[in-house]
C-alpha cells in the first residue's frame, strides 16, 4: 500500500471581514493567523477553532463552549497585562475570535530551560504583572484553569500578556461551560487532579508552578506516565528550589511554597496578597544589592590616594551626600565659562583638561577638580572631557555643608593638598 503524504489545510483568503496573510501557530483547540482589519487598519490575530470532524455530540458541544468562553472575553476584561480580544464571528459553521497581534512577542517557554534562565528579578517583575492580571480577572468572576509557560507572552518589550481563555470558568454561571478535568497536567493543581471545586486558588498553584520552572529551568513535577504525574501532583513535595540554583533568596522560595501548598485554604487567599509578597521579596533584594554596591564602593574609594586618609566612616559619610556619576568617551564633564558649584573625584577613567580649545593636562583615577566651587558664583576656567568612559563621584558644595564638621574639614583639606600638588605640577599629566 502506497503512503500518501497528509494535506496540508489550505489558508482561508478571508474570514470574515478580515484579510488573511499567514498561518502564525497551531494548537488542539485551533489554528492561528495574523490577518488584518481594513476598517481600524491595524493587524491582528484570529484564532479558527477546530473543525470538529465526526458524529460525537460532545466533542462538538465543548467545541462549541471554548468558542464562547472566549468570545465573552470582548469587552468584559480589559487589563494591560491580559491579551486582549477584539471580536469573535461564526462563518460556514466554523467559529472564530480576533485577538491582538503582537509583533515580536515569545511565551515563557523560551526561558523554562536551564540554560536560558532569566535573572532572579525579572522573575519575580513577570510574575508580578501575571499575578495581578489574573486576580483583576479572578475579581469579575473568572478563572483561567490553563495557567501554563506557554499562555503567558511577553511582548517586544517585555510586557506581559496572559493568553488562552479556552477553558475558562466563570463562577457566575450556573454550569462551567467545560466540565470536569480541565487544564494541562504538570500545571494543575490537586483540586483540578482529583474534579474537586476549582477556584481563583487553583491559578494561584499554576502561577506557582510557572515560577519554580522559571526560577530553576524544571518542572515541579516529572514522570514516565500520566497516572504517575498526577499522582505526584496530589501526594508530592516538589525538590526544594534552593537544591537546583543556590542563588534564589529563601523569601522568595517560600513565596513559591506557599501558592502551591496541597490545600487551597493553605494558599495566597488573592493574587493581590500573592503580589504583594513578591513585592516585598523584590525591595528585600533590592536593598540586599544596594547594600553590596555600597560595600563595592566604599572598596573601590578606599582604593584611590585622594581618600587614603580618610576613615571607613567618613567615606559612607561623603558617599550619602554625593552621586555617582558615569560619562562616555568624548562627554564633555564641566565647561570652561560655565558656573557650577560641584567637586569631583575621578573613580575610573581619565579625563582631558582644556583650556581655550587646547589640552593642557590630564587627570586619572584618584584625582580630583572643580576647585572654582569654593568660590561662590565663580566660573569654570577650563573643560574636563572624558577620554574614555569614567567614573565620578561627584560633591555639590550645598551637600558638602550638611556633612559633620571634620568630613568637610577632611574632604577640604585632601582638595587642597590635591590642588598645590596639581599646581606643582605633580599629579596633571
Amino acid at each position: 500500500m502506497a503512503l500518501t503524504r497528509e494535506k496540508k489545510p489550505e489558508i482561508p483568503q478571508k474570514i470574515g471581514k478580515y484579510n488573511i496573510i499567514r498561518e502564525v501557530g497551531r494548537g488542539s483547540s485551533g489554528t492561528v493567523y495574523l490577518s488584518h482589519d481594513p476598517f481600524y487598519g491595524r493587524d491582528v490575530a484570529i484564532k479558527l477553532y477546530q473543525e470538529v470532524s465526526g458524529d460525537d455530540p460532545r466533542e462538538q458541544e465543548a467545541a462549541r463552549k471554548m468558542f464562547f468562553n472566549e468570545a465573552q472575553m470582548v469587552g468584559r476584561l480589559q487589563h494591560p497585562n491580559i491579551l486582549p480580544i477584539y471580536d469573535a464571528g461564526e462563518e460556514d459553521g466554523r467559529y472564530y475570535v480576533v485577538m491582538e497581534h503582537v509583533h515580536g512577542a515569545r511565551t515563557l517557554s523560551a526561558y523554562c530551560r536551564a540554560d536560558n534562565l532569566l535573572p532572579i528579578d525579572e522573575v519575580v517583575r513577570i510574575m508580578f504583572s501575571a499575578v495581578r492580571a489574573m486576580h483583576y480577572a479572578h475579581t469579575r468572576g473568572l478563572v483561567h484553569r490553563d495557567i501554563k509557560p506557554s499562555n503567558i507572552m511577553l511582548t517586544i518589550d517585555n510586557e506581559v500578556r496572559v493568553i488562552d481563555f479556552g477553558i475558562a470558568m466563570w463562577q457566575d454561571a450556573e454550569i462551567s461551560a467545560i466540565r470536569g478535568v480541565a487544564g494541562s497536567p504538570s500545571y494543575m493543581s490537586p483540586e483540578q487532579v482529583k474534579a474537586d471545586e476549582v477556584t481563583p486558588r487553583s491559578d494561584l498553584y499554576a502561577l506557582g508552578a510557572v515560577m519554580y520552572e522559571l526560577l530553576t529551568g524544571r518542572r515541579p513535577f516529572k514522570a514516565s506516565n500520566l497516572a504517575k504525574l498526577l499522582h505526584q501532583i496530589v501526594f508530592a513535595t516538589p525538590l526544594p528550589i534552593h537544591r537546583i540554583r543556590t542563588d534564589v533568596p529563601e523569601d522568595l522560595e517560600e513565596i513559591v511554597w506557599r501558592a502551591m501548598r496541597k490545600k487551597p485554604t493553605d494558599r495566597f487567599s488573592s493574587g493581590l496578597e500573592f503580589a504583594a509578597a513578591l513585592t516585598q521579596a523584590h525591595q528585600s533584594m533590592r536593598n540586599a544589592r544596594d547594600v553590596m554596591d555600597e560595600r563595592e564602593r566604599v572598596g573601590l574609594l578606599r582604593g584611590l590616594h585622594f581618600f587614603h586618609d580618610f576613615s571607613h566612616t567618613e567615606i559612607r559619610e561623603l558617599m550619602k551626600a554625593a552621586a555617582w556619576r558615569e560619562y562616555a568617551a568624548r562627554q564633555d564633564i564641566v565647561r570652561q565659562g560655565d558656573m557650577d558649584d560641584r567637586f569631583y573625584v575621578i573613580v575610573s577613567g581619565e579625563v582631558a583638561v582644556e583650556s581655550d580649545g587646547k589640552q593642557v593636562g590630564r587627570l586619572a583615577a584618584g584625582d580630583c577638580f572643580g576647585e572654582s566651587s569654593a568660590v561662590p558664583n565663580a566660573r569654570r576656567l577650563a573643560t574636563i572631557r572624558a577620554i574614555g568612559p569614567v567614573t565620578l563621584l561627584q560633591v555639590s558644595s550645598t551637600m558638602l555643608e550638611t556633612l559633620s564638621a571634620s568630613c568637610q574639614l577632611r574632604f577640604n583639606r585632601t582638595f587642597l593638598k590635591n590642588l598645590i600638588q596639581r599646581l606643582h605640577g605633580h599629579p596633571a599629566r
